[in-house]
């Protein structure tokens, strides 16, 4: 070899040795790379894992986000109720008839969907035969979805018999088999007030309510 070819040689690795250190970052660069080429040779299952746990996370985002309107469409709904003889419910117990005017009225001002009913004969009597045993025919139930109501109405009542059951639909609940009640009026009426009229009840009736005579 000869002495200039020798010199340019030495030049050449004196050059390579003092390069600026402000190159020092690109191995991490090819590390990285590396690091990449070997994430996307990794195995098939492994590679299905990730997919399949981001698939479950969407499935179970999918379930949790279901309506809740839903599902309370499909439960069943509670009623409360107060049951007695019709002629104590309806033609003796004072106060009784305003009461549930007044509520009425109340309701309409407010503009809310009205909740309470009567109902002659209910046919939901029959889940209840330790009640049935205890009643005079016919009878009669002030029916409501507000339990708080129905114990508070009970505590005016005083004579009567309270329970709840549930029902799919408010036409299964107030389900009846409704008579033409007529009570007969006392010779003499003492009371400061006028005596209820035969039908006052009939607008807090079930809607389609049909009557019959007994």
């Amino acid at each position: 070899m000869s002495a200039s070819t020798a010199l340019n040689l030495g030049s050449l690795c004196s050059s390579v040795v003092n390069l600026p250190t402000h190159y020092s970052h690109k191995p991490s660069l090819l590390l990285h790379g590396t690091q990449s080429q070997q994430f996307l040779t990794l195995p098939n299952t492994v590679l299905k894992g990730f997919s399949g746990s981001r698939n479950m996370k969407s499935a179970v985002a999918a379930v949790d986000s279901s309506d809740p309107a839903e599902k309370q469409e499909t439960e069943r709904k509670k009623y409360y109720f107060l049951v007695a003889n019709a002629k104590f419910m309806l033609d003796e117990e004072e106060h009784f008839q305003e009461q549930l005017f007044e509520r009425l009225r109340l309701f309409g001002e407010r503009d809310k969907e009205q909740d309470f009913w009567l109902v002659i004969e209910p046919k939901f009597l029959d889940k209840f035969p330790n009640i049935t045993k205890r009643l005079k025919r016919p009878a009669v139930a002030l029916v409501s979805t507000n339990g708080p109501w129905i114990t508070f109405m009970k505590l005016r009542l005083d004579r009567v018999l309270q329970e709840s059951f549930e029902a799919d639909s408010t036409e299964e609940a107030l389900a009846c088999t409704p008579v033409n009640l007529e009570f007969e009026k006392p010779e003499k009426w003492t009371a400061p007030y006028p005596k209820y009229e035969s039908g006052w009840w009939e607008p807090f009736l079930p809607p389609g309510s049909q009557t019959s005579k007994v």
